[in-house]
């Protein structure tokens, strides 16, 4: 009989508030952050410091790279590692569209205007213009050989319309800044100023200024001509010369005639560290630059006014100064002539944000998009994501409209909410579980946290050493952690407090462990030594007693003890060396049982069974070995992971183990025929510690990305076979993406315009279900075909009717029905790469099934949509088709017919739109009338009377 098993499947993970991959922005009304949190989107509560809702799609398990707010307020646009874009709603908090077009990290993400376009840029050096409400990508855009870091949407135009005019600006780690006319799909100027590598761009909200930013200390300004980009000549003449400009490395900026971006200089930063992130605010007033110092610098924008006075000024401090230095002729000297306007004039440092860690991310809170908003306020609202795994929110006072800075004398920038204590600053390098399995305490450099692992809420967070090992005393009330600085560190969970610390080692503690019988605890450290701990009651605060640790006895060894643990049975403890070898001892007496050795790098973990029958040894050399305890044989050596292992732990009362390693991965294994059952994962960092619960309930493991997650045991059974053949084919399916990546790199590789899909597993499977519904349909067709040629030959004897096709009579469709029903429900922004799979045969069978879609006008849209796209991939073979042309005939007419009952009854909808809004104007909108103003001008229309006297 074939063994199965019980499957584990993800269950929560938490920790985790703002992952450094990517960027944090407020929501629409400035409360909310849109956080990326590993392979998840996490929404905080900002003043609360809760979470609100996570993001996430089970069929996603790339990190989240970067994050984009929509204009109308409640769509977001997820960029992920994987090349993937995810729209989410933030009021159903759901997947609308999952958008694959792009073969490397998303690196940035531009909403238009409108919020009906959405612009991607990633690391595979594309750029590809997606239509949000289509759910389908419009075109890529290649030129630059690096990166893509920043985007921005230059002019009004719609992208979707081909006769509107609409420009985008991108800059790559090239050195380039390119523009891009969305009308011609073509880059018509390029910057080639930059001298190393562009890190970020911003555009005001008035579309006059480009600010980029590069390693330097300078950000380099550039005004943008509004007039010049709807007269910019894209003549084959110019694109050659600006290919060779970019092909020779010129770096001159001689501006010419039709040049709509031009150099306005540069603005010296405060700081010389690489620049992260670069934005406007929505008034254009102010400009905020990010570095990887520690300091956000918030530049102003001087009006044109304050230009003017500073001109003024500077021009009355030269005469004054000529004057003063002047001699007899000076008063004879020409004057100075007046300098032009530069961007340092118009860009000035206002303030300066401090972090306590390196930012990755910096966002403008929303609500203040006008000056009268600013105004009330009085200070701008800052969100910046810090790579510790924090939130902060900092508010920068502002000085009112009729004051300068100087005579406003602001106040320094403060901070005004913080999300902190939903995680840790470092990584956790420890975790231990209590004894029902209710609170797990995780251990990281200055910090101790316990949770909740059920609902992943911290229920206590102490400050504590640079934490290297961690258990729970007996009573589960109070924690012991092991620091790298050799002491013992006892904290009380209900009192939140540090009860006690003990110097225990010279070294640092590298392991700790309970004793079976609960009444002592053994340690081991870098000084050579295992010490044993009894536990002893003492008199704590007040009436209270609590736990404290007296040192009995201590166990002198060769090397540095790595790790140690007591059998169950309380009969041997074993202890893991320096020396690659580990020691066995009678727990009572100490004496020498057994010496393991084999491994060829430290053991940094082991761990007994349950019936205190096999030990299970990772080491550094990637291995797992399993020991006999009853003579000290190998039963089986296994190559476990990638990369060093550094944990293993038993499933208690079965032979099941798991493994962890800094290959990002969990494994369980079954030691009694040494087969891997499963694996879990993957992290996105090294896999650190691993407590399993009592009898494999869950699992629960911290890794370098900061996050705990939680594996649960499910009542899907799990065969050893079956899961090796999903694992299989999950490896031949990124085989075939991977060959379908580099096929299409290699037919589109000269074209500066191109398809915006990609072809992924859910394309094929969906163009094999479309070719599936295809045979079937034609074969049905063709039975019925036969019956009708038969009945026509035979027509006094009626031949029985042919029995009709399962799946057809039990979803009670004709043929033409289930292959239209079948398309419909493929995605739209796979549709695409899934027409791509059919062959030329079945092509000519699907216009069959789209001609009678037309003349019977069901869903004309999609019909329109699949047909275009057939005739522009295979055109040349339907071309040289004859018999295709009475076919093209016959959709034709038919689709004219269609679409001209498609325009006529949107255009009665959009007439009954207006007709209703203007009646809701008329019935909401009120009249006023300032009764006082009218009385005023009636009396001055008013001739006064003019009394005359009158004689007789």
């Amino acid at each position: 009989m074939v063994k199965s098993y019980l499957r584990y499947e993800a269950q929560s993970t938490f920790g985790v508030i703002c992952s450094a991959g990517g960027n944090a922005v407020f929501d629409h009304s400035g409360r909310l952050s849109i956080t990326p949190a590993l392979d998840s989107v996490v929404v905080w509560d900002i003043k609360k410091a809760t979470q609100v809702a996570r993001w996430n799609d089970s069929d996603n398990t790339a990190e989240v790279t970067c994050i984009a707010r929509s204009a109308n307020g409640k769509d977001f646009a997820v960029g992920y590692a994987d090349g993937s874009i995810r729209l989410f709603d933030l009021q159903t908090n759901t997947v609308n569209v999952v958008l694959n077009g792009h073969r490397g990290r998303v690196t940035a993400l531009q909403f238009d205007a409108t919020g009906t376009v959405l612009a991607s840029g990633a690391r595979d050096t594309d750029v590809v213009v997606w239509d949000v409400v289509g759910e389908v990508g419009l075109y890529r855009l290649r030129g630059h050989k690096d990166e893509i870091t920043g985007l921005a949407f230059v002019g009004s135009g719609d992208a979707r319309n081909a006769g509107a005019a609409g420009y985008i600006v991108s800059s790559s780690k090239d050195t380039l800044v390119k523009l891009w006319d969305l009308r011609a799909q073509h880059c018509v100027q390029t910057l080639v100023t930059h001298r190393s590598e562009v890190w970020a761009l911003a555009v005001s909200p008035d579309a006059r200024l480009l600010v980029t930013a590069t390693s330097d200390a300078d950000l380099h300004v550039w005004t943008i001509a509004a007039d010049r980009l709807d007269s910019v000549e894209t003549s084959a003449q110019d694109s050659v010369e600006t290919q060779a400009q970019d092909s020779t490395g010129d770096q001159t900026t001689t501006p010419r005639s039709w040049d709509a971006i031009t150099e306005y200089g540069t603005v010296r930063r405060s700081g010389s560290s690489r620049v992260v992130d670069l934005r406007f605010h929505a008034s254009g007033q102010f400009l905020a630059c990010l570095g990887t110092d520690r300091v956000a610098e918030i530049f102003r924008v001087r009006t044109h006014h304050e230009i003017k006075k500073k001109m003024e000024r500077r021009q009355r401090r030269n005469r004054e100064k000529q004057k003063k230095d002047g001699d007899g002729s000076g008063s004879d000297a020409e004057p100075e002539p007046v300098r032009s306007i530069t961007a340092a004039d118009e860009l000035a440092s206002f303030q300066l944000v401090r972090t306590s860690a390196k930012p990755v991310s910096l966002d403008f809170d929303p609500t203040d998009s006008d000056t009268a908003a600013l105004v009330r306020r009085g200070s701008l609202r800052i969100l910046l994501a810090q790579n510790n795994n924090s939130l902060h929110v900092w508010s920068v006072a502002v000085p009112p409209p009729d004051k300068t800075t100087k005579q406003a004398a602001l106040p320094e920038p403060s901070l005004l909410n913080s999300v902190e204590m939903a995680g840790h600053r470092t990584e956790p390098r420890a975790l231990a579980l209590s004894s029902d399995n209710e609170l797990v305490a995780s251990a990281a450099s200055k910090s101790l946290r316990i949770w909740n692992p059920q609902t992943g809420a911290c229920v206590r967070t102490l400050e504590c050493g640079t934490a290297l090992c961690v258990v729970f005393l007996p009573g589960d009330q109070i924690v012991a952690v092991g620091t790298k600085e050799g002491t013992l560190e006892l904290y009380d969970i209900a009192a939140a407090a540090r009860v006690e610390t003990l110097d225990a080692h010279d070294g640092a503690v590298w392991t700790i462990d309970v004793h079976p019988d609960r009444k002592s605890v053994a340690t081991g450290g870098a000084d050579k030594a295992v010490k044993f701990w009894s536990l002893e009651l003492v008199a704590g605060a007040g009436a209270r007693r609590r736990l404290t640790l007296e040192h009995v006895r201590t166990l002198q060894m060769a090397d540095d003890v790595l790790a140690l643990r007591f059998s169950p049975d309380a009969r041997l403890v074993a202890v893991a060396l320096l020396d690659a070898t580990v020691k066995v001892f009678y727990a009572d007496s100490l004496k020498f049982f057994l010496s393991l050795y084999g491994h060829k790098l430290p053991v940094v973990s082991l761990d007994i069974s349950s019936d205190s029958t096999l030990l299970v040894t990772g080491s550094a050399d990637k291995s797992v070995k399993l020991w006999g305890l009853d003579f000290g044989d190998c039963h089986r050596s296994l190559p476990a992971h990638a990369e060093p292992v550094t944990t293993v732990r038993f499933v208690w009362g079965t032979h099941y183990f798991f493994s962890a390693a800094k290959d990002r991965m969990l494994v369980q294994w079954d030691a009694d025929n040494f087969q891997r059952i499963q694996k879990l994962g993957p992290c996105h960092g090294d896999v650190w510690a691993l407590a399993v619960a009592r009898h494999g309930a869950f699992v629960i493991a911290s890794s370098q990305d900061r996050a705990l997650r939680v594996w649960a045991k499910t009542e899907e059974p799990l065969f050893l076979e079956e899961e090796r053949e999903r694992e299989l084919e999950e490896m031949f399916d990124r085989g075939l993406e991977e060959a379908a990546d580099t096929n299409a790199d290699a037919a589109n590789d000269d074209d500066e315009a191109q398809r915006a899909g990609k072809a992924t597993v859910e394309t094929l499977k969906a163009g094999e279900r479309i070719i599936e519904a295809l045979d079937l349909a034609d074969a049905e067709r063709a039975k019925w075909a036969d019956h009708a040629a038969q009945l026509r030959r035979t027509p006094h004897i009626v031949p029985p009717q042919p029995e009709a096709n399962p799946i057809l009579a039990f979803e009670k469709l004709s043929p033409e029905a289930y292959v239209l029903r079948t398309v419909e429900r493929v995605r739209a922004a796979d549709l695409d790469d899934a027409l791509l799979v059919l062959s030329f045969p079945r092509v000519l069978s699907l216009l069959e099934y789209i001609d009678i879609w037309a003349r019977r006008e069901w869903n004309t849209p999609l019909t329109c949509r699949v047909l275009f796209f057939l005739l522009r991939s295979h055109q040349n073979q339907i071309v040289a088709t004859r018999s295709m042309r009475s076919r093209l005939d016959s959709i034709r007419r038919s689709l004219r017919s269609g679409v001209a009952t498609q325009r006529d009854q949107i255009g009665y909808n959009l007439a009954a739109l207006t007709s209703l809004k203007t009646e809701w104007e008329a019935a909401a909108t009120a009249d006023f009338f300032d009764e006082a103003a009218i009385q005023n001008i009636q009396d001055s229309q008013l001739k006064k009377r003019k009394f005359v006297g009158l004689k007789a």
